[in-house]
């Protein structure tokens, strides 16, 4: 009777996410229409971190407002495991839903992206990560405070770089906004209100799928440091994962792939000044391999598009193994 009742609200928090994805996407692009901003700064930035919210609130909860070393050990799993999932299981995953996509025939199997604008977002995340991951090595409470603020000044160039004009935008028909279908422009105050409350349906269905999430967890006594890690990130990437997939489906893969990689950008920078700020950054083992697995992750996709220009969706899905083999290596041992 238990696990049926967590496999309910389970498929309850799905619901939830994906009645919520659906409202926020589209107030997001009509948001972006109406500013005039383009379609990569409205996926990298307004959707990223929008989904982000519920990921980076239990890192200040834990935190700062937890009283226990176990607490901050979650917090500092949540900051870690959310870049590991995007690099390593959402990207890929972002690739075979393509090649189911195409194999169905309502697309192509091929990404149509501005890889320049990729090679942006993970370009600051490669910096952001690289100064994290030099500062768990280096225990200087003056250093680990001069990193955050530099991460923080680091993500506020990258949003001045992403709201700068550029030509070339791949605009597209909007479907009507779903609370105002008869008008051919939305207010803002609609598009705001759609906008908020999809973004809470995110929120909840992403809580409601921790708490499931939370008690299989304790049903089986998995660790709190491999909740935060892989758990924890898993429930709270269901934002970014419904909205890439849905864009991805519409064929606005410049959405869909922003959507991602500037939810990395955040991930890499602000969460981490938090607990630079807020913790020792003392990283144990297995959050600091997750670390290194979502550099050379995300290496792998910027050799991809240097080498031949456009990621190939076989070999960016091929990216899963770094996912799966730590999956593996944690549940072995």
């Amino acid at each position: 009777m238990t696990v049926l009742y967590y496999v309910l609200l389970f498929l309850l928090s799905v619901a939830v996410t994906l009645g919520g994805c659906a409202l926020f996407t589209n107030a997001i692009e009509w948001l972006g229409k109406r500013l005039g901003i383009s379609e990569g700064a409205v996926g990298s930035v307004f959707a990223a971190i929008g989904t982000t919210l519920p990921e980076t609130s239990i890192p200040i909860i834990a935190i700062f407002f937890g009283e226990s070393r176990e607490e901050v050990e979650v917090g500092l799993g949540a900051i870690l495991g959310a870049p590991f999932m995007l690099s390593t299981l959402v990207l890929p995953l972002l690739a075979v839903l393509l090649l189911l996509y195409a194999r169905a025939g309502k697309r192509t199997a091929r990404f149509h992206l501005n890889y320049r604008e990729v090679l942006t977002d993970l370009t600051f995340f490669m910096i952001g990560y690289f100064v994290a991951l030099g500062c768990a090595f280096v225990p200087s409470r003056l250093i680990h405070l001069v990193a955050a603020g530099l991460l923080v000044c680091l993500y506020i160039y990258y949003m001045k770089l992403k709201f700068a004009p550029s030509g070339g935008d791949e605009g597209g028909e909007l479907e009507p906004l779903i609370f105002d279908k008869t008008a051919a422009i939305p207010s803002y105050a609609m598009i705001g209100f759609q906008a908020i409350l999809g973004l809470g349906g995110l929120i909840l269905g992403a809580h409601l799928f921790v708490m499931a999430a939370e008690s299989m967890a304790g049903l089986f006594a998995m660790s709190p440091l491999i909740l935060a890690l892989l758990i924890a990130p898993l429930a709270t990437e269901l934002p970014e994962m419904s909205n890439s997939f849905l864009w991805l489906y519409r064929k606005k893969d410049r959405l869909a792939v922003a959507n991602v990689t500037g939810a990395m950008v955040f991930q890499g920078t602000f969460p981490v000044a938090l607990g630079l700020v807020g913790t020792g950054w003392l990283i144990a083992p297995p959050a600091l391999t997750t670390m290194v697995l979502a550099v050379q992750a995300v290496g792998f996709c910027i050799l991809q598009i240097l080498i031949g220009g456009q990621w190939r969706p076989w070999l960016l899905a091929a990216g899963a193994v770094f996912y799966i083999g730590y999956t593996v290596h944690l549940y072995v041992n």
